[in-house]
């Protein structure tokens, strides 16, 4: 009877002994899941909505696990206060000017809170410390997104659909490119006399482009024409000296239309010499009479000139003349010696 309750009692001890056993191991390994025997300093962080935020949920830095959501309390109807619990040993690697924001496992996962970004040359997190946030992504808001865009995704699906048919069946310009041959001919013609066209555009430009080099070559009229402005005054002078001349030409004709008319007319001189032959005629006869008349004068001079009443006055003038052209030609080689 000693020995069963003795047996009993041993029984009874290892089995105590192994539940507190598995007591404490459960306890140390949830506390080194939740790291709550590990040194942690606190940072706050303000969000306008935690979108189900809970405690204990992990906070994430740089794709590490460095802490859990200690509390969570209500600031206002709008603010949300985040208390957190960070590894001690992370500490140094936390900037001040770090943000944080509220993301999930996955996307369908437990909500965390993860830290991001800060330069190198701002001082680490202390604790007491609150860091700046970010809009949390709503998830119902990326829901309906998504399933707005499932709606356009539809819309265009049955358009394009629809389109698809519409070529298929032949329909329109591009459907009868695609099933008609003749206007696939056609169309094939009318890009190679679009070619072609192109071609002697190029041809024609680069002719284009040679002929203005040319054009403006120096020493080539067009660019004497453009550049020297002497030139075009004088081209300018010698257009208006033209018009002048013309004018003068014109005047000059009218004149001799004036005066054509007036040799037409019998009422004037020159008309009845030209036209009545009888004053022509007589006009003929004066003209050898004072041909004749002028002859005798001169055979009367030449004898006045041999009478010895007139024979000194001749040869005095004559001396005169000689002296007077003995004396220009003394003037002459004076001036040619100078």
């Amino acid at each position: 009877m000693k020995a069963e309750q003795s047996r009993r009692a041993i029984i009874v001890g290892l089995f105590i002994f192994f539940g507190i056993a598995i007591l404490l191991g459960g306890i140390l390994v949830l506390g080194g899941q939740r790291k709550t025997f590990q040194k942690t300093i606190a940072l706050n962080a303000v969000f306008n909505d935690v979108g189900g935020l809970q405690k204990g949920n992990n906070i994430w830095f740089s794709g590490v696990k460095v802490g859990t959501v200690k509390k969570l309390k209500l600031l206002s109807q709008t603010q949300v206060e985040v208390e957190m619990r960070i590894e001690k040993h992370s500490e140094d690697f936390i900037r001040k000017d770090s943000k944080a924001k509220i993301g999930s496992d996955g996307l369908i996962g437990n909500r965390i809170v993860i830290i991001y970004g800060g330069t190198q040359n701002t001082p680490a997190v202390r604790s007491g410390d609150t860091l700046q946030t970010e809009m949390p992504i709503n998830s119902a808001q990326m829901m309906n997104t998504l399933q707005e865009s499932n709606k356009n995704l539809s819309a265009i699906t049955t358009d394009f659909k629809v389109v698809s048919k519409r070529l298929a069946n032949g329909e329109g310009t591009v459907g009868k490119l695609l099933t008609d041959d003749s206007m696939a001919r056609q169309l094939a013609a009318t890009a190679a006399t679009l070619q072609m066209a192109s071609t002697n555009i190029q041809l024609l430009t680069a002719n284009l482009a040679d002929y203005t080099s040319k054009l403006q070559k120096q020493g080539a009229l067009t660019n004497e024409l453009v550049n020297d402005t002497i030139l075009f005054s004088r081209l300018k002078s010698a257009s208006l000296q033209i018009q002048e001349a013309s004018r003068n030409a014109k005047e000059l004709t009218d004149n001799l239309n004036d005066v054509s008319q007036k040799l037409k007319d019998s009422s004037n001189l020159a008309g009845v010499v030209l036209h009545d032959q009888g004053t022509a005629d007589n006009l003929r006869t004066t003209v050898e009479n004072l041909k004749a008349g002028t002859k005798k004068f001169d055979e009367d001079m030449e004898a006045l000139q041999h009478n010895f009443l007139f024979r000194g006055f001749f040869r005095k003038r004559a001396r005169q003349q000689q002296a007077q052209q003995k004396q220009q030609q003394q003037v002459v080689q004076a001036e040619q010696r100078k």
